[in-house]
Parts: structure tokens; C-alpha cells; sequence
């Protein structure tokens, strides 16, 4: 999953796609589920910073008409408000306006279990 997201490196004209010690060495030999829940919690932040009338703060609060397919549960945004529970945040709405704050929550993210 994670050469997905980081991609491929260019070395001498030819691509390469990254080896394992080199992905360790990126998340800091970090949990790599913490990491990814880490980077979630960052992107909701963001985008609860965003003004009302942005495009992606309008996706994100729309509400479908219709149901999902039969099959595995996909994750929702609201999933990640069950994770801030976990962590037992309970005034996250300020939270998310305060970056320092916020960034802080998003530290703690990577640590818990």
C-alpha cells in the first residue's frame, strides 16, 4: 500500500520501485496503521478548516440518496469522529480550528494503540 502512495524513484533514466527499509525509513519506524490513521486525522482537519462554500467541504457533507452495494462496509468520513473517541477527544470541533492544537491530536494519533 504504501509504494502506492509514495510512488516510484527515478535513477539512472530507469524507474524503481522502493524497497522495504527505504519505506521504514520514511514513516520513522512508525505503526503503519497508526500512521495512516495519523494522516487521516490531518486531512479531516483541513478540511474542517475550509470555509463553508468550498467544493470538497460540500462533497464531504452531502448526504447520498441512495445505499451502497452488498459487500465489505467502506470507510466513512464520520468513521474517523469514532477514532477521535477512541482517543477520548471530546471538544474536537475547536480543536480542529487551533492547527497547533489540532497538530498535537494528530502526534497523539500516531502513538496510541
Amino acid at each position: 500500500m504504501f509504494r502506492g502512495i509514495f510512488g516510484r524513484t527515478k535513477e539512472n533514466q530507469t524507474w524503481r520501485i522502493k524497497n522495504n527499509e527505504y519505506l521504514d525509513k520514511l514513516i520513522k519506524h512508525e505503526n503503519i496503521v497508526n500512521c495512516i490513521k495519523a494522516q487521516r486525522l490531518s486531512w479531516f482537519g483541513h478540511i474542517q478548516r475550509m470555509p463553508e462554500a468550498s467544493a470538497t467541504k460540500k462533497i464531504f457533507k452531502r448526504n447520498p440518496l441512495t445505499t451502497r452495494p452488498r459487500g465489505r462496509r467502506k470507510y466513512r468520513w464520520e468513521d474517523i469522529i469514532q477514532d477521535l473517541g477512541q482517543m477520548k477527544i471530546k471538544n474536537w470541533l475547536n480543536c480542529v480550528q487551533d492547527r497547533a492544537k489540532w497538530k498535537v491530536v494528530v502526534e497523539k494519533a500516531k502513538t496510541s494503540n
